[in-house]
């Protein structure tokens, strides 16, 4: 018998590990994208999957990676993920998920990783099931892989304007250039294009089967405040729901109100609370 509630899990796991993403799709759709893809061996390269439950059931877990993602975690589960993972130098750039797991583990976290570049403590999730009832803009559409050095630019200002740093420092931006190529190859990224100029973009970041998370949304600048985002969006959403997944999802910054009335005006409702905490 276990006696330490807390065990990494592996391919043994698998359908307890299934059961608690289905719970809450929405928090664990990252992880559940990889599991559907790997199994329970795609941690040895991208990190660790923890679970939390007494004998050999899981009833909550976290995944410890480039983030930190918590599903499913009851108080006593944070508890001890925090002190388990306290023990250990930092290893993920951000905290992310339902904001009252992701806001507990900070305070107990924080006195052994230091200061938080930023914590983001309420994030609207947002979740779609059905077309928008506004008309979709026919001139966003998926991006070819051809025009991925026209996409790239707008990404790295994306990426720049909400993280707070850019994606050019670490490596040159080498890494994130091959994300977005992924993404372009496997038809996961929009935008609408005047000439060469990328205006607005978005991509699914994540699909599952039950859900697809959007990320990545942004409007040029200049096009701001001229109604460009809630008809892109809606091509977005209609596209997504058609072909990939039977929900789409997000979360949004509280303080963006533009945001957020775009994502109203295209069928986005409420399901909870997201924060972020970004080193």
């Amino acid at each position: 018998m276990l006696t330490v509630p807390i065990r990494q899990l592996g391919e043994s796991e698998r359908a307890q590990v299934e059961k608690v993403l289905d719970r809450d799709p929405y928090a664990g759709a990252q992880i559940a994208e990889r599991v559907a893809a790997h199994g329970l061996n795609w941690w040895r390269s991208d990190g660790r999957i923890f679970g939390y439950g007494p004998g050999r059931r899981v009833e909550s877990m976290i995944w410890s990676g480039a983030h930190l993602v918590p599903v499913c975690t009851t108080p006593a589960a944070t508890a001890a993920f925090a002190e388990m993972l306290g023990a250990e130098p930092r290893i993920c750039s951000s905290i992310i998920g339902r904001s009252d797991a992701v806001l507990d583990l900070w305070d107990r976290l924080g006195g052994h990783w230091g200061r938080a570049r930023d914590v983001r403590p309420n994030q609207p999730l947002l979740v779609a099931d059905r077309d928008p009832i506004i008309p979709a803009d026919p001139e966003v559409r998926l991006v070819r892989p051809n025009e991925v050095d026209a996409l790239f630019p707008a990404a790295v200002a994306m990426y720049t304007e909400e993280v707070g740093v850019s994606p050019l420092l670490d490596d040159g931006g080498r890494g994130y250039r091959r994300r977005i190529v992924e993404l372009v190859k496997s038809k996961r990224a929009y935008a609408r294009f005047v000439g060469d100029r990328v205006i607005f973009k978005a991509e699914l970041a994540i699909v599952t089967n039950r859900t697809t998370q959007v990320q990545g949304v942004w409007v040029d600048p200049e096009f701001r405040g001229r109604g460009v985002a809630a008809p892109a969006m809606a091509t977005v959403v209609r596209d997504a729901l058609r072909r990939v997944s039977p929900t789409v999802s997000l979360y949004v910054n509280d303080y963006n109100t533009a945001a957020r009335r775009v994502y109203a005006r295209c069928g986005f409702v409420s399901a909870g609370s997201f924060a972020t905490v970004l080193f």
